[in-house]
């Protein structure tokens, strides 16, 4: 059956977005690896199902899907599309927005211009989970903060953070030297995580503003990360190398984040794009 899509993307990490308010999609996972391909499909780091919500308390929900097929509990980047998504696609008036993800229902903030169309949204990501079993990651203790983990000889210090979906982080003094598509994936499945993670190298340029680099568990290498840039401004501060408020710069472009003291929450700030939208009938 032919499915309507649209293709979205937060600076530069992009998926296919389907909504399933009048549609259905049998095999999600074999979908999501078929529309993803960057040279026989659309081409995306994912797949995002957008649908009715379960819960009361929110107006849509989103499924997240990566380029491998397998699931992710929350994407950041997507996070923003789905609520211009369902904003400008009148799926929902409403905001703030409330979206339904594996993580919780997360409240987004949206910013309008003149015409109505969403050019910005702040994306409330809750309280970050820093114990190592609820990560996961395979060590004792209430925290995982600068750490020694072995890649190929080196020993590299991380710290891990999950906002819903786990995140390992390491601090480099030059992302230039980083070898992101050798370490990315021995790091994404490294046995102390058993769920696979995803994988950042932060350069600290100044306390408010770092660049960073990303291999994706299950995508690899993408252009930027909601998600983990939240997760980056978390480690920051337990590292005390950054601000509780920072800048991030990703290869896409910029994020705003803060790990704001008084309600524990992190909030993350950043533009989400429309690109085309198309039909998928393959075969």
């Amino acid at each position: 059956m032919p499915l309507k899509f649209t293709k979205m993307h937060g600076l530069g990490n992009d998926y296919v977005y389907i909504s399933l308010f009048d549609q259905h999609v049998d095999e999600p996972a074999a979908l999501a690896r078929a529309i993803s391909a960057r040279h026989r499909g659309v081409g995306s780091d994912g797949l995002i199902l957008v649908t009715p919500p379960e819960e009361r308390d929110a107006h849509v929900r989103m499924i997240v899907y990566n380029a491998d097929g397998s699931r992710a509990e929350v994407c950041g980047n997507g996070l923003r599309c789905v609520a211009k998504l369902a904003y400008e696609h009148r799926l929902t008036r409403a905001n703030p927005l409330r979206v339904q993800t594996d993580r919780g229902v997360l409240s987004l903030d949206l910013a309008l211009d003149a015409e109505g169309r969403v050019t910005e949204v702040r994306a409330d990501l809750g309280v970050p989970i820093l114990e190592p079993r609820r990560i996961p990651v395979a060590l004792e203790g209430d925290r995982v903060v600068s750490k020694p983990i072995a890649v190929e000889g080196h020993t590299l210090l991380m710290t891990c953070v999950s906002l819903g979906n786990p995140h390992a982080v390491f601090f480099e003094p030059e992302l230039s030297r980083v070898p992101l598509k050798e370490w990315g994936p021995q790091l994404e499945c490294h046995p102390l995580f058993p769920e696979r993670i995803n994988v950042h190298f932060v350069q600290v340029v100044r306390r408010d503003f770092v660049g960073m680099l990303t291999w994706e568990r299950g995508s690899g290498i993408t252009r930027a990360c909601g998600s983990g840039a939240s997760a980056v401004c978390v480690a920051g501060v337990l590292n005390n190398l950054t601000d509780r408020a920072i800048a991030a710069r990703l290869p896409g472009g910029q994020l705003e984040l803060e790990w704001d003291q008084a309600s524990n929450h992190v909030f993350m700030t950043g533009p989400a794009e429309e690109v085309f939208t198309g039909v998928w009938a393959p075969g």
